[in-house]
């Protein structure tokens, strides 16, 4: 098992998931912090990297496209405290934190794990019933309905229809945006067949958000929407759902092989062996991912 502990958190990898758990220094964004403990299965990540600097450095989890619900919402644009796949290291956890790198590619290498997109959520989302207040207004998700409430920074046109309820079964999307400069951000429900939505400030399905601390939190109301909702991959077009024909990843660069059995059976993890001699002599592993393949399989000895 490798493990790291810093102020930011701590990360913990078994061979088949990554546990995270929030710290709770100051620069642990309120989303991180509310959200908890995340599980992230072996199988949802693409790839994991450390950024070394001269005072800290940072690990960072790539997930799969698709795997993980509050990416899908976000989109990349979660602020650096926010998110919760983003480790700081302190400049003497170095060594700590390249072998923490180390076990976890290797296990994608040995496990043949495709990094291209999820074709479903392999992440559960943040946990219901879950209610956030930011911005203009309320919204409450029990798991099957959400609910939007209005405060008095609402404008009228919004408000005077009064607080709306849906179920997740009529929704079409479900969309976050955060706050950039002096533009508002906003989470916007679409219902199924509705018209075009007017701007967030008037629209009786969007909470507009201000720029606030809590403004990420509507993030984590989107996610578990999100989850409970098809997966982007249900509607994508048969062209955009073939597998691509790009170069793979390392971690596919054996998948024609046969699948490895248990790790206690010495006979399969010989022919795992002469499994990855032949294709480091075939010209498809280098050098370097045999060596760290071979000695991942040694230590299971």
């Amino acid at each position: 098992m490798a493990e790291i502990i810093q102020k930011d958190g701590t990360w913990t990898f078994d061979g088949d998931a990554v546990r995270i758990v929030p710290g709770r220094d100051k620069g642990v964004g309120l989303l991180r912090q509310t959200l908890g403990e995340v599980v992230v299965p072996l199988r949802a990540l693409a790839g994991i990297s450390h950024e070394p600097g001269r005072r800290s450095g940072r690990l960072r989890l790539k997930l799969r496209e698709g795997a993980d619900p509050l990416l899908q919402v976000t989109g990349g644009r979660l602020p650096e405290a926010s998110d919760p796949y983003r480790l700081t290291v302190d400049a003497d956890r170095t060594g700590v934190a390249e072998y923490f790198v180390d076990e976890v590619r290797n296990a994608l290498l040995l496990d043949q794990v495709d990094a291209g997109p999820a074709d479903a959520y392999l992440l559960p989302g943040p946990a219901v019933p879950i209610s956030v207040a930011a911005g203009d207004g309320t919204v409450a998700f029990d798991g099957d309905r959400v609910a939007l409430d209005w405060n008095w920074t609402t404008e009228e046109a919004k408000s005077s229809g009064g607080p709306r309820e849906f179920r997740v079964a009529d929704l079409r999307t479900v969309e976050w945006s955060p706050s950039k400069g002096l533009d508002n951000g906003w989470i916007r429900f679409t219902l199924a067949g509705a018209p075009a939505a007017p701007a967030p400030k008037y629209d009786p399905y969007t909470v507009e958000l201000f720029g606030f601390k809590k403004d990420p939190l509507m993030a984590l109301v989107a996610a578990a929407v999100a989850v409970r909702m098809p997966h982007p991959r249900d509607a994508a077009s048969p062209a955009e759902a073939a597998p691509s024909l790009s170069p793979a990843p390392v971690p596919e660069l054996a998948a024609s092989a046969p699948e490895p059995t248990a790790p206690e059976d010495h006979d399969a993890l010989l022919r795992r062996l002469r499994e990855l001699g032949e294709l480091h002599q075939g010209g498809i592993l280098t050098a370097e991912e045999f060596a760290a393949a071979k000695q991942a399989i040694l230590r299971r000895f």
